[in-house]
């Protein structure tokens, strides 16, 4: 009998790695994509603010035609950036609901660390807060 509850607990905590591994992969894999999007989107928000800057300037001297479709141009290129904004959004998303899976699936796994896990971070939380 001791042996099979040994190895029932050696599962969970196998388990319980793996989840915490995977956890681990998928914050780091969203981490580098989030970083790779943003620096796409701040240089595509750069190259906008700068076309926007030169049109402004050179406004005066446009026809009302130049200025129609300078403003096209412009609209297209904010519409890219609200696209690309959008799908930054859509993958904080379901990074959150992943991580919120994982979180769920250890707390399953391990009820009683969580719990004291929660106490802990609670008490500190408390202490940090009562100083200030």
């Amino acid at each position: 009998m001791e042996t099979t509850t040994s190895t029932t607990s050696g599962n969970g905590s196998e388990k319980a790695g793996a989840a915490t591994q995977a956890a681990k992969g998928m914050f780091n894999e969203a981490k580098g994509a989030a970083q790779r999007t943003a620096a796409s989107l701040r240089s595509e928000l750069s190259s906008l603010k700068n076309d926007l800057d030169a049109l402004v300037n050179r406004a005066p001297g446009l026809s009302d035609d130049e200025l129609s479709q300078a403003h096209r141009q412009l609209m297209a290129k904010f519409t890219s950036v609200r696209y690309a904004a959008k799908g930054i959004a859509d993958q904080a998303t379901r990074q959150l609901n992943r991580s919120m899976e994982t979180t769920t699936e250890y707390v399953k796994d391990k009820p009683m660390q969580s719990v004291a896990l929660a106490v802990g971070t609670g008490l500190l939380l408390g202490l940090l807060l009562k100083r200030r």
